[in-house]
């Protein structure tokens, strides 16, 4: 079960790379960066919500305490991965990445964090 749910956490760091580079090419253009900012991160939830409906199944999660496991690891990966690569690959500053977690700036980067940890369970329990 572990193997195959960070295999769709890649998939989904997959799609929040195609989402990212779609807001960067169409949306900004379009609607400028703060408004292109909140429909990427909507649009990153639905993707989110989409990939757990499409692939739960295929991970095997038969309970709840399972499924919100699944979300804890994919949030805590997703976490690694933002600071990680953000920080030691990007050359982002501290200061930098933390800014998309001001709620009070617009920024709703929290909402996916909910999103991925809630969609395992969510979705669980919707089937």
């Amino acid at each position: 079960m572990w193997i195959r749910a960070m295999m769709i956490w890649l998939l989904l760091v997959v799609g929040a790379i195609a989402n990212g580079t779609f807001r960067v090419a169409f949306l900004e253009p379009a609607l400028g960066m703060e408004a292109a900012h909140v429909v990427s991160s909507l649009l990153l939830c639905v993707i989110i919500l989409v990939v757990s409906w499409a692939t739960l199944s295929w991970i095997r999660v038969p309970t709840a305490r399972q499924a919100w496991m699944v979300g804890t690891l994919w949030v805590g990966s997703t976490l690694v991965f933002e600071f990680g690569f953000g920080h030691w690959i990007s050359g982002k500053s501290w200061e930098t990445l933390l800014a998309d977690y001001n709620i009070m700036a617009g920024r709703i980067w929290i909402l996916i964090l909910v999103t991925t940890f809630t969609a395992p369970r969510l979705v669980q329990r919707l089937r």
